[in-house]
């Protein structure tokens, strides 16, 4: 099968990383901040390879059982603890077929689950009770994302399980590359002053000393398509960016420091106007 072109915007350095890593047999974990595009990386190269994959979404409620498979209760009463009984999960299915297991968003998964993958990933099988040992055919092994450990709701991988992966690091791209993504995204809806302004706002987030966590791409994304829809730059920054940024004290409020940066740093005809009440 001919190889489908990629349809990303830079990232040739980690995409030729990725695909270098999976044709040598390697887990790979590709680590960045929200909205870098960590997931959309992975699922664009799988398909330009055309391998088959099995998905998971990380959550903090996720279940072993469902990661490996249960046994229907009604069928077990009727027949027992029988392989016919038991619900395959997605790991069990993408050993069995040789397939990619993509997990996104790794280290949301509970630390009991996220264990779950050392036997699979090191010696290529799992033993599960009642079924006994399941060995994976070629082809099997995991890619997955997670967002770095200092955000909420993660729990850190065991140095154990990341002695099993080859890390790729994924950081916030250039300003021209954004700049591309937002015109890709958005074609000729947008002057490209206004892309550039937007971005512009959104890089400044990054690096606000009264900010922990800043803007993506993605939030640029969300300004302009709130622009283009009708509403006011203004106030599509003050709707998209808020929402999309931690702060670094919970008693400092986002929108009032969007305002400031609208009016001070990005977009200087604002420093007239007198700025809404929160």
């Amino acid at each position: 099968m001919a190889k489908e072109k990629i349809k990303i915007i830079g990232r040739s350095k980690e995409i030729l990383e990725l695909e270098k890593a999976m044709s040598l047999g390697r887990n790979v974990l590709i680590e960045g901040p929200v909205g870098v595009g960590k997931t959309f990386l992975v699922r664009q190269v799988l398909e330009s390879l055309g391998l088959d994959f099995e998905r998971i979404d990380g959550d903090t409620r996720y279940t072993e059982n469902k990661l490996t498979g249960w046994f229907d209760p009604p069928l077990v009463l009727k027949k027992g603890y029988v392989a016919s009984c038991f619900i395959e999960g997605p790991l069990l299915t993408a050993m069995k077929k040789g397939k990619i297991l993509f997990i996104n968003e790794l280290n949301r998964m509970p630390e009991a689950v996220q264990n779950i993958l050392l036997p699979a990933m090191d010696e290529r099988h799992i033993m599960l009770p009642k079924l006994g040992r399941v060995d994976a055919k070629p082809g099997f092994l995991v890619v997955a994302t997670q967002n770095p450990r200092e955000f909420t709701a993660t729990h850190a991988l065991s140095e154990a399980l990341l002695d099993r992966f080859e890390m790729i690091p994924l950081y916030y791209q250039d300003r021209d590359e954004e700049i591309e993504i937002l015109k890709n995204e958005l074609g000729p809806k947008v002057r490209t002053d206004v892309l550039e302004r937007v971005v512009d706002i959104v890089r400044a987030t990054r690096n606000h000393p009264a900010i922990k966590r800043g803007a993506s791409i993605r939030a640029a994304i969300a300004t302009l398509k709130l622009f283009v829809g009708g509403i006011d730059l203004e106030g599509a920054c003050l709707m998209a960016l808020p929402s999309r940024i931690e702060m670094v004290s919970s008693d400092d409020d986002p929108r009032q420091l969007v305002r400031d940066l609208l009016a001070m740093q990005i977009f200087p005809e604002f420093k007239e106007k007198k700025s809404p009440q929160k």
